[in-house]
């Protein structure tokens, strides 16, 4: 049984045991392939993904499927909430594989490769944040990076991370990026059509704040430009 291990196993080892070698993956199967299903999903602004159990094959996340179960992701979901819900439900489809082998009842059904899609490997640099998209874009990229790698934009040499957003129906002239005007305790910033509202931010130095305390002592005035 494989779960979340980072490392591509030899052929020879996966079909050692009798059985076959089981692979719980967070993803309802053929999406997602590949190491960072969650966040994924969440960035590309789906509305429900999964867990699978798998018999695993030579090629990535290509097996047979044997069970699944389907998980609504809720739109104030982060990868790191969303990561905790599929853990269990991943633990559950485990189990009931085992009993299915144990009582001789599984049954695998082969993916269709054409509907495949891949997950890729998110690294450090991958939080930073292009202003150059949708509000809506943006709070997805917020929502899937979270905890980690973690959404950032720089303010000078100043690096903010950017926990928590929401979109902004605005019309606007300033480059994405550009702080705009808008009440004492917000942080509007201009996006590729509309705004986007910072809720919960974190400095250089400090701890994760709602945007109106810290703004009360990290003033950024409109026409400061992020990225």
């Amino acid at each position: 049984m494989v779960i979340a291990f980072g490392r591509i196993l030899s052929e020879n080892l996966i079909t050692l045991p009798r059985f076959g070698t089981i692979n719980i993956h967070a993803s309802l199967l053929p999406k997602y392939r590949g190491p960072a299903p969650i966040q994924w999903a969440i960035i590309n602004g789906e509305k429900e993904t999964g867990v699978c159990s798998m018999l695993m094959v030579k090629e990535l996340d290509a097996g047979n499927v044997l069970l699944s179960a389907k998980e609504a992701i809720n739109p104030d979901d982060t990868a790191g909430t969303l990561y905790e819900r599929l853990a269990s439900k991943g633990a559950a489809i485990l189990i009931d594989t085992l009993k299915a082998f144990a009582d001789n009842r599984i049954q695998s059904m082969p993916q269709d490769h054409s509907l495949a899609t891949y997950a890729p490997m998110l690294t450090k640099d991958d939080g930073l944040i292009n202003w150059n998209q949708s509000p809506e874009s943006l709070v997805n990229f917020i929502r899937g990076v979270t905890p980690w790698p973690g959404a950032y934009t720089f303010l000078g040499d100043k690096r903010l991370k950017i926990f928590k957003s929401r979109p902004l129906a605005m019309d606007i002239t300033e480059f994405p990026g550009t702080v705009l005007k808008g009440f004492a305790d917000e942080l509007r910033v201009a996006t590729a059509k509309g705004a986007l509202c910072i809720e919960e931010i974190q400095g250089d130095s400090g701890k994760r704040l709602l945007i109106k305390d810290f703004l009360r002592g990290h003033g950024i005035p409109p026409g400061s430009v992020l990225g």
